[in-house]
């Protein structure tokens, strides 16, 4: 079997074994995180603030960048699917830069990462998979500078025990158009995989 052979076998296991109704424009995003991770407690787990998915992609599809809390995420996105939109993806976390300050002032990297990350210019895809520190550097950011946009959105899939839960919770309090994966489960690979639903929901992107 080729890959593309293989993955539409997978789509058609989980669509066959999926238990939990889903609304037709979530489905494939949900779908797409279960082929990746074979677990099937995200058809719970994932939220949607109202209009999500096409607000997503119409960021997308007006060339948005793309940043990342890992080289991991950044690692899974499929970057062609990317480029046909003339859009991209960033990663901030191994800048020598921000490395260099999260040394002198005790900040994680990830923190440094979103502050530098919330000055670039243009509509922006905000992806955390890791780092609940990703997302509340931005949380105290936009609450200081109420830089509430219709050019941000933000995914928050962070995985782990520390700040995680609270993270997430915030986030879907703030007001921004996101996608989370509720409670510890999460991770990079979930990221990029919501990532790549969304590129694939769009005519064209996925050749």
């Amino acid at each position: 079997m080729s890959p593309m052979e293989i993955e539409q076998r997978s789509m058609e296991i989980i669509a066959s074994e999926l238990q939990v109704p889903l609304p037709d424009e979530v489905r494939p995003i949900v779908m797409r995180v279960i082929h990746a991770t074979a677990d099937f407690s995200f058809a719970e787990t994932l939220t949607f603030t109202p209009d999500v998915i096409p607000s997503m992609r119409q960021l997308l599809m007006d060339g948005a960048t793309v940043i990342t809390d890992t080289n991991m995420a950044l690692a899974g996105i499929n970057k062609g699917a990317l480029e046909r939109l003339h859009a991209r993806a960033l990663c901030f976390m191994a800048d020598e830069t921000i490395a260099k300050e999260a040394r002198q002032t005790g900040q994680t990297r990830a923190w440094l990462s979103m502050e530098h990350a919330l000055t670039v210019p243009g509509p922006m895809l905000l992806v955390c998979g890791n780092a609940p520190t990703f997302l509340l550097s931005l949380l105290t950011r936009l609450r200081e500078s109420s830089r509430f946009t219709d050019d941000l959105a933000v995914i928050g899939v962070p995985v782990g025990f520390v700040n995680v839960v609270e993270a997430k919770e915030q986030l879907l309090k703030s007001g921004l158009p996101c996608i989370v994966s509720k409670g510890r489960r999460g991770g990079s690979t979930v990221a990029s995989a919501i990532v790549n639903a969304l590129l694939y929901g769009i005519p064209g992107v996925r050749t």
